[in-house]
């Protein structure tokens, strides 16, 4: 059975999340995510379904039109098409394994690109 290391996968980046693939087949991926203090990931509503376990620290998991605060030994489960984004707490790290299923397209990821370049949490509300 696969196992993932959280210590040899955590990487912090002083710009933005850090997403450090554990596991990657045609129907699932599993990412080890490590925010500094106010980094995110953007909101956005890709056709798959996402499980966040919180590892460590505290932040906010946007599921729809819910905020989830959520801290170490929490999951949050958000179904496929609906709108999702994590933020770290501004005085917390946040450490979390995400799971999708099936995993989302490089297309289907264009808000979040777009919400990390011009520094905005929210992206879809800007272009919907």
């Amino acid at each position: 059975m696969p196992r993932v290391d959280f210590d040899a996968n955590r990487t912090y980046n002083a710009t933005r999340f850090s997403a450090n693939e554990a596991f990657l087949t045609g129907r699932t991926k599993v990412i080890c995510g490590f925010f500094e203090s106010g980094q995110f990931i953007p909101v956005h509503a890709p056709p798959s379904d996402l499980v966040v376990s919180v590892r460590s620290g505290s932040g906010l998991v946007r599921e729809g039109e819910t905020d989830h605060h959520v801290t170490s030994g929490d999951v949050v489960f958000v179904p496929a098409e609906t709108k999702r984004g994590i933020r770290a707490d501004e005085d917390s790290r946040l450490e979390v394994l995400l799971v999708t299923s099936p995993p989302p397209t490089d297309a289907e990821h264009e808000p979040v690109r777009r919400g990390l370049t011009e520094d905005d949490f929210e992206p879809l509300l800007t272009s919907e």
